[in-house]
């Protein structure tokens, strides 16, 4: 089952399963912006992360002594016990409380919610972890949009490129085996706000950066004035992904990464988790503003 809202300048579309985003259509231009999840390529939209961004030390942790599976990226993707918890004339909002299930995997009580709220031109994405358990709670969040491009017929993936709110110099992390963090890898961004978008971009996974300047990143043409601008500001981490030669470009705002390859497995001990106390609510938000 999916939802919808719409105004004046957008329509979007929210799948139940996973709370995951699978439509931004414009009303203008009838322009189709999020990536439509080609099997053939890569099936999803935009998958929702939580508790864990990416893949884990030899596929869980471990949290007082016992030993927790966990899936890459957590267990909101393609989960069906979301909800729809409300729905507003501009805002969807879906829900997902601990249950059986997750206990299996993650054994904290908590609740998660996750806006979308049209605003204009803007989306944004708000996402509210509560804890209900009476210890503390640890986890990680992220997104992992995937945006159509090139946008229309004639044009190449090369006429499109990323360009940062400020000149940057940052190395990517390199992923080794198992999908873990290596070692500080290539020099992406020297001095400089642009990466050029070229087929070969993500031949090696993908690219990984930590506390960066910047407060947004935007997708631009080289053809038109066209920008789809995702905001950082909450979330010190981004990841930039395709497959390669695949006509979209992921931009993923992260809170917290993938274990490294040198991990504890300590689930308190992870690269950027967030620790909260009981019936205390974390709030982080990434907003896509589009420009046609």
């Amino acid at each position: 089952m999916k939802y919808s809202i719409q105004n004046e300048f957008f329509r979007i579309e929210v799948l139940e399963k996973g709370a995951e985003l699978c439509s931004i259509k414009s009303l203008t231009t009838n322009q189709e912006y999020l990536w439509q999840a080609d099997p053939e390529i890569w099936g999803s939209h935009a998958p929702n992360l939580f508790p864990v961004i990416g893949c884990l030390k030899d596929d869980g942790f471990i949290h007082e002594g016992k030993e927790y599976p966990m899936p890459k990226h957590g267990f909101i993707r393609n989960n069906e016990d979301i909800q729809l918890h409300s729905k507003s004339e501009n805002e969807l909002c879906f829900v997902l409380k601990s249950n059986e299930n997750t206990r299996k995997v993650y054994p904290f009580e908590f609740e998660y919610y996750i806006h979308y709220i049209l605003d204009g031109k803007k989306l944004h994405v708000k996402i509210d972890v509560i804890n209900t358990d009476p210890n503390k709670l640890f986890f990680c969040l992220g997104a992992h949009p995937a945006f159509a491009c090139p946008l229309k017929k004639g044009e190449k993936y090369t006429d499109y490129y990323l360009e940062f709110e400020q000149k940057e110099t940052a190395h990517t992390w390199m992923i080794v085996d198992n999908g873990l963090i290596g070692q500080e890898g290539k020099l992406i961004l020297d001095e400089n706000d642009r990466i050029e978008l070229t087929p070969d971009l993500f031949a090696k996974d993908a690219l990984i950066f930590k506390n960066l300047k910047s407060s947004f990143v935007q997708l631009k043409s080289k053809n038109s004035n066209f920008s789809l601008k995702v905001s950082l500001d909450d979330f010190p981490y981004l990841g930039l992904w395709a497959k390669p030669n695949a006509p979209y470009v992921c931009i993923e705002p992260w809170i917290g990464i993938a274990d490294s390859y040198d991990s504890s497995r300590e689930f308190s001990e992870k690269e950027m988790i967030q620790s909260l106390d009981p019936e205390q609510t974390f709030s982080a938000t990434y907003t896509i503003d589009i420009t046609e």
